[in-house]
């Protein structure tokens, strides 16, 4: 899902000046833009529409900089959400000049499936899917921390091999039953299993031809962040 808006800036308003507007461009120059500072400039307009900023990355199409935003919510992101967040990026980066003078194409998507699962919000998010993930290190040394009881109740889960691990040192494949602020349950060969976010790397949601089966989220048949309309943005003069 994705919203393009193409600008070429005219001299940003300088009266328009707050707190958090940062130093106004170099005259003539293409205006190194900081994506640190872009993301806390941004980062209270995507939280004011109910979303998470994600990522913020400058780069180049063709002669153009290209400026990506990807945002993130529970339950996803619609095609009006992220017009809106398109909008209103646009309006501040224009008020404030944080793109400087130079052409720039703006991109404001939602995550695409190969987002790597880091934080909780994301395991939250990938409720119902079969993701990948290797054990923490990526080597064997720190080994899933061992399950317990039924799953549901807190701290515990059912169903787990009497070492703790799935498939040995290797990478771990289940699908996520349900995840919190430091643990996820996972279903592993029929089997539900915790563990620790601190013992686990990167996870990797799994593309299925077809929806995922049994476990919630199941209705959902498209993978996060694949494209599902037409894409919508400002128009030619960022406005």
């Amino acid at each position: 899902m994705r919203a393009d808006s193409r600008h070429r800036l005219s001299r940003p308003d300088r009266a328009r000046g707050g707190a958090d507007t940062p130093a106004a461009p170099r005259p003539g120059g293409r205006h190194s833009a900081d994506p640190a500072e872009l993301e806390r400039l941004l980062e209270p307009i995507v939280r004011a529409a109910g979303m998470d900023l994600e990522s913020v990355r400058v780069g180049s199409a063709g002669r153009r900089r290209l400026l990506r935003v990807i945002v993130d919510a529970d339950g996803g992101v619609s095609l009006d959400g992220i017009a809106l967040v398109s909008r209103e990026v646009s309006a501040r980066l224009d008020a404030t000049g944080a793109m400087g003078e130079a052409p720039y194409t703006l991109e404001v998507s939602s995550p695409g499936v190969d987002r790597p699962l880091t934080l909780p919000r994301h395991w939250r998010r990938a409720v119902g899917r079969l993701v990948r993930v290797p054990p923490a290190g990526d080597n064997g040394a720190s080994p899933p921390a061992p399950p317990a009881g039924p799953a549901g109740e807190t701290g515990r889960a059912g169903g787990a091999g009497r070492d703790g691990q799935a498939g040995g040192a290797g990478p771990i494949e289940g699908r996520v039953i349900a995840a919190g602020d430091s643990r996820v349950i996972l279903e592993v060969d029929g089997e539900q299993r915790e563990f620790g976010f601190a013992d686990l790397g990167p996870g990797r949601v799994q593309v299925e031809f077809g929806p995922p089966g049994g476990g919630p989220g199941g209705q959902d048949t498209a993978p996060a962040g694949a494209p599902t309309g037409p894409r919508t943005g400002g128009r030619g003069d960022g406005h």
